[in-house]
């Protein structure tokens, strides 16, 4: 299987790094946190035995080198980047992926340079791009669909807390983010902290980052067909905003997976696998099948 670690330099030169893994079509893949590791996306419930994977290491992230200009970790900003990427590993278009906060970058990728995208697929994003938000109202409502879980009453009532602006972001309140709070889930959210860039995360949704409504007009011409995917317990986005995302473009389709938190290649990995590749396989061109 392959397992290496490409690196490019940007207009800027800072220097990133990539990870191809598994074998097959190439499927190029953006991840979230925001500017979290792309280790933290392991090979996707196993989809490395149908494509092969290029994880992209954003700026200051992983094994890719830090900004020399801090600004540049505004996700608009890293959108140059990516089309450098691509151009890098000589694919005249791309079927693209991203997860979470990189949801919002693959959207200004696209709007940007639509002729370079063949699939997009986004998994639970963050549709800040479109103007759109998860509410508190969402995640409390997605946080009591778990109130059968032993863990449910302290993190509920922490995760309430901190969302009204109360109380710190606490740890507890974390297996509301995935479909299954076991030894993997733990192990997975355990190495969040080292996999991530805080400095460039408070950056990223920063200022001036986003123009929804010229967003939306470009996005509204795009030709490539896109997979809006959600997870049925997942409070960012719930299953009614990730259909609203779809809206956003001519060819989307979304579906849901039952009991699946923000992470749902860990929850179900043989669902998320059949799922995502039944779209990536599909004829661009053959007409969608009705939203689940």
């Amino acid at each position: 299987m392959i397992n290496r670690m490409p690196t490019f330099t940007t207009v800027d030169g800072t220097r990133l790094a990539y990870h191809l893994r598994g074998e097959g079509e190439p499927l190029a893949v953006l991840p979230g946190g925001p500017m979290r590791a792309s280790a933290y996306l392991g090979d996707l419930g196993g989809l490395t035995a149908h494509r092969r994977l290029a994880l992209l290491d954003l700026r200051g992230t992983g094994d890719s080198a830090p900004a020399a200009d801090p600004e540049t970790y505004r996700c608009d900003r890293l959108v140059d980047d990516v089309e450098m990427w691509r151009a890098h590993m000589g694919l005249e278009h791309m079927d693209l992926l991203a997860h979470s906060a990189a949801g919002s970058l693959a959207m200004l990728y696209a709007a940007r340079y639509p002729h370079r995208v063949r699939r997009l697929v986004l998994i639970t994003p963050n549709p800040s791009a479109l103007g759109m938000r998860t509410t508190p109202e969402d995640r409390l409502a997605a946080a009591r669909l778990r109130a059968g879980e032993p863990w449910f009453a302290e993190a509920f009532a922490s995760f309430q807390a901190w969302l009204a602006g109360e109380a710190d972001f606490d740890d507890v309140f974390m297996p509301f983010y995935y479909g299954r709070w076991d030894a993997a889930a733990r192990a997975h959210d355990a190495a969040a902290d080292e996999q991530t860039n805080d400095e460039a995360a408070d950056r990223y949704f920063g200022e001036g980052a986003f123009t929804p409504d010229a967003t939306r007009a470009a996005l509204a011409t795009l030709t490539a067909s896109v997979l809006v995917y959600a997870g049925g317990v997942d409070g960012g986005p719930r299953p009614d905003l990730a259909r609203r995302v779809a809206e956003a473009f001519p060819n989307a389709e979304s579906t849901v997976q039952p009991g699946a938190g923000h992470y749902p290649w860990l929850d179900d990995p043989e669902h998320f696998v059949r799922h995502t590749l039944a779209f990536l396989d599909r004829d661009p061109d053959a007409a969608l099948p009705s939203a689940e």
